[in-house]
Formats: C-alpha cells, sequence, structure tokens
C-alpha cells in the first residue's frame, strides 16, 4: 500500500499513522511505501536538501518525522517499510514559471525543451536527469534515507529515474550528446528513436551505478521501481524498465497498471509477462489503482484484476493508494 501526504491526512500526525499501519496489517497487508520526497520538499528532515534550499522539512510536519514514525509503527507489527521518492527527478508540481525550491537555489539544474524553457510535463517541473550535480543530489538524498534510517527498502515510480522526451535541450546536454555525435546537436524531434535510446541508456547507467552504490551501504535494501507501462514510459519518460529487471538492477518492479476496464488491464499484465519480462514474473507486483481523484473502480473490477494477475503468476499486486480502503469494506482481509 502507497502513503502519501496528497488528499489523505494518513501521515498528518503520529496516531494517524499508528491507525492506518494497523488497519494495513490487520487487512493482510505486507508492505508499506510512504512518501519521503516530493515538491521540492521531504517528510522527514532532511540534511540533503536543507543544504540546497534552507528547509529540512515540510512545514506540516515541523518537529515532527513521520517516516521514523511509520517505521517504528510498521516494525512494531511485522511489515515491511519502503522509502518511496515520489517525485525523483521532478523538482516541483504547479510551478512552471521558477520549477520550486530546488530550482530557485540552482537554477543550472533545469531541464530544457526545444524552445528552451523549463521541461514540464502533466504540470511536473523537472530537473536535468542527466546533469552530474542533479543525479548526486538524488543520490545523497536517497544514501541519506538509507543511512539514517532502519529502512527495508527505497522505491522510485514513474519520475525516477526519469525524464520527460521533451527535455534534453539544455546546455549541458547539448554538449555531451554533440562530443558523442561529431559536433552534430540532438535532433529537434524529440521522439527521434536514437535520441530517445541514447537518453534513456544515460537513466540506465545512473540506475545501474545507484543500485550498486546503495547495496554497498546495505546489501540486505529491497529496491523496486513503480514506472509507467512499457513501452509508453520510454516513449514519454525514458524509463526502460524491462532492461532495469532483466539486468538485476532493481529487485523488483511494480509497473503502474492503472486501467479502467479489465480487458485493458488484462491486455498489459499479459504484455508484461510474455513479451517484456518473461521469466521474472516473481519479480512483478502490479500497481492497481485504488483511489484518484472521485475515481474508485468496482469491486467486481477489482477482484477480477487481482484474479488476472494470480492467472499469469503474479503472485502480489500493490494499490494506490490508503485512502481508497475504505471505499471496499469486506473486500482486504478476506
Amino acid at each position: 500500500m502507497w502513503l502519501t501526504n496528497v488528499a489523505s491526512d494518513a501521515l498528518s500526525s503520529t496516531a494517524h499513522i499508528e491507525a492506518a499501519v494497523a488497519r494495513c496489517d490487520s487487512l493482510g497487508f505486507t508492505d508499506l511505501y510512504v512518501v519521503v520526497w516530493n515538491d521540492g520538499t521531504t517528510t522527514f528532515p532532511s540534511r540533503t536538501v536543507a543544504a540546497v534550499t534552507g528547509v529540512a522539512i515540510q512545514p506540516a510536519f515541523a518537529g515532527r518525522d513521520p517516516l521514523a514514525e511509520v517505521i517504528a509503527a510498521g516494525h512494531a507489527r511485522g511489515l515491511r517499510v519502503h522509502a518511496w521518492f515520489e517525485f525523483g527527478f521532478s523538482s516541483s508540481i504547479h510551478r512552471p514559471a521558477d520549477g520550486g525550491p530546488i530550482l530557485l537555489a540552482r537554477p543550472h539544474w533545469a531541464a530544457r525543451d526545444t524552445a528552451g524553457n523549463l521541461a514540464s510535463k502533466n504540470d511536473f517541473q523537472w530537473m536535468n536527469a542527466f546533469h552530474p550535480g542533479v543525479q548526486q543530489f538524488l543520490t545523497d538524498l536517497i544514501t541519506e534515507v538509507v543511512d539514517r534510517y532502519a529502512i527495508d527498502g527505497i522505491q522510485g515510480d514513474d519520475r525516477l529515474p526519469a525524464q520527460p522526451s521533451l527535455a534534453g535541450y539544455d546546455a549541458y546536454t547539448d554538449s555531451l550528446y554533440r562530443a558523442e555525435h561529431g559536433g552534430h546537436p540532438p535532433p529537434r524531434n524529440a521522439k527521434d528513436p536514437e535520441w530517445v535510446d541514447w537518453r534513456a541508456n544515460r537513466l540506465n547507467d545512473y540506475l545501474r551505478r545507484l543500485t550498486e552504490h546503495l547495496r554497498t551501504r546495505n546489501p540486505a535494501l529491497i529496491i523496486s521501481m513503480a514506472p509507467s507501462i512499457y513501452p509508453w514510459s520510454k516513449e514519454e519518460y525514458l524509463q526502460d524498465w524491462p532492461t532495469w529487471l532483466n539486468a538485476g538492477w532493481i529487485d523488483y518492479a511494480v509497473p503502474q497498471v492503472y486501467r479502467y476496464d479489465l480487458e485493458r488491464y488484462t491486455g498489459e499484465v499479459r504484455k508484461i509477462v510474455t513479451e517484456q519480462v518473461p521469466g521474472h514474473t516473481d519479480r512483478v507486483y502490479p500497481g492497481i489503482l485504488l483511489q484518484v481523484n472521485d475515481y474508485n473502480p468496482s469491486t467486481g473490477l477489482l477482484d477480477s484484476m487481482v484474479r488476472v494477475n494470480r492467472q499469469y503468476g503474479l503472485e502480489g499486486e500493490v494499490y494506490f493508494f490508503y485512502e481508497g480502503i475504505d471505499n471496499y469494506p469486506g473486500f482486504f482481509g478476506r
């Protein structure tokens, strides 16, 4: 189950955390993915972020440490707790003019589109995922959690590692591409296949280095990623996640199979299992949409999606997100 601080009060107090964890435990959930990084701020007191922005934790959590509280409550009940780095290489949401506190402090970290504007997609603004300073910042942020907390795992999603394919036109990435292509600039067509591959391969290399580094800090750490559906994930966000799983860089994938009808859900699961990562059904746990805005799947659809997972040999799933549980009395914990 994903626990977030957006459209949810699950993390708003120690009491709410303990109640949410107890409820998840009583319903048979085994793993909690708690948000630690979104909109340029953290839900734990971060020295890494404070060094850049001067703000160590989201103001709503001042004087608390929700990450530590979830770990304590989860471990007391035998649940695994994972730090979910939701925003990844995204710097902000709803801040197209400036990119939020990170890019206000480090404007040269901004990702740029073909017009030279700050890269913004679906109202998320982006840091340049190819810039060594940005990569080091994310590595330091994740390492800080791994070193300071008794965390069971870390997770990135459709923004880690990721970059909108419309980006890559900043001065740093342009010069890097030219150096490897006889001085030729990047294609103006952001979806040019070679250009997509070139950028996706750099994100692959970052993830490989990141996971190798993290495993030296904690060999028992569970490393998972929750990317978008492939190949859309690569075409739109440069996420070549079947390579991540097949290469063994991550322990498992939680592809966001967020579909609103059974036929489309079944089709995506079939492609994952038979075409994209064959032989790795034990390392795939589909993400199922439990609630977003005013949408909740019917209990029948939810039950059918779980049955499809079992039919294809998938032994678990992850739900987005906790607040949706209220709509399914009697479904979980059966």
